[in-house]
């Protein structure tokens, strides 16, 4: 079984990496972006079996920081 998670930073929490990408698509003419920001992908290939609870544990307490990120997971099938 395969499972994607997809971490962001949540909504106040400053995001200098997407900045970054903003004022490089503007430097490269692209001036209709009002915002970006950057997550990060994570790509699981876990035994079949694995369970939800399995999976949400390991975002929980190592993936994400729950403090500052967002997860979102989906299964691949």
């Amino acid at each position: 079984m395969k499972a994607s998670i997809f971490v962001t930073l949540k909504g106040g929490v400053l995001d200098p990496q997407g900045r970054a990408i903003q004022h490089a698509l503007s430097g490269l003419g692209f001036d209709g972006v009002n915002d970006v920001r950057a997550g990060k992908l994570i790509e699981l290939d876990l035994a079949d079996g694995t369970s939800d609870e399995d999976i949400d544990a390991m975002c929980r307490k190592l993936l994400a920081n729950t403090v500052i990120e967002n997860y979102r997971i989906e299964k691949v099938a």
